[in-house]
């Protein structure tokens, strides 16, 4: 079944009205027919099953058949602070964090990132980097389109994580697995969790420095290297399957 995004405002009280880019999905890449089923959030935590009855030119209502809590959202907040890699792998870590459970993402700017955007160029890729993250929420039913934030530099980010509950960084010099087993063993659902993960060339020492003053804990992910769009999806891989257990408790 196919799953779509509105505002609140676009919920009434029997019926949802579809705007923007999805009705010509709908209408001309779908092909949808009134009569057909389709699911709806707005971030309220709920899911719209509804059912189509009439398709336009410019927008698609549908009619609310009913309602009910969704539990897909990961119990905690986590956010992705990922270093600009290069190429294309950011769409890629993008559409991976978000399904993954990830509540939104921060590129970061970083001494040792390669990839460099100028102000023309961030704002075309953050634009992207959106369509990507809204587009994988579809594909996952999420419940909400997790953000992707404008580029920060590292220092910035650092500061922007500073009401997080629980702030960690992978970092190839750090040592003792049995530390980093306990600290994910101690993230509880409802806590905000921040990972910090570097570009390709890694974190320089001033960062990791500028990271553990803001109480932001360096871990191991064990004895291997791994790359930029590995060590992200690790964590969040290994917080999903740690939160989706505390919540079945």
């Amino acid at each position: 079944m196919y799953h779509f995004f509105v505002t609140s405002e676009q919920i009434g009280e029997k019926e949802i009205r579809i705007e923007g880019s999805d009705v010509n999905h709908i209408r001309n890449v779908l092909r949808m027919n009134p009569g057909e089923q389709i699911s709806v959030s707005c971030g309220d935590g709920k899911d719209y099953r509804c059912e189509l009855f009439e398709i336009g030119e410019s927008f698609a209502s549908a009619k609310i058949m009913w309602v009910q809590e969704s539990d897909v959202e990961l119990p905690s907040r986590i956010c992705l602070f990922q270093g600009l890699p290069k190429g294309d792998k950011m769409e890629l870590i993008i559409q991976k964090a978000v399904e993954l459970g990830a509540f939104e993402i921060v590129p970061m700017a970083t001494r040792r990132a390669v990839v460099k955007l100028d102000e023309k160029k961030a704002a075309a890729k953050w634009k992207r980097w959106n369509a990507i993250s809204e587009s994988a929420a579809k594909q996952s039913k999420r419940m909400i389109v997790p953000e992707v934030k404008p580029v920060m530099n590292f220092r910035d980010a650092v500061k922007y994580a500073e009401s997080f509950d629980q702030k960690l960084i992978p970092y190839e010099l750090a040592s003792g697995m049995d530390e980093t087993r306990r600290l994910i063993r101690g993230i509880r659902p409802g806590q905000s969790v921040a990972i910090f993960i570097g570009p390709e060339g890694g974190f320089d020492e001033e960062e990791i420095a500028l990271a553990k003053e803001a109480g932001i804990v360096p871990v191991t992910l064990g004895r291997r290297i791994l790359r930029t769009e590995t060590a992200g999806m690790t964590v969040l891989s290994v917080l999903m399957f740690h939160l989706e257990g505390q919540r079945t408790v």
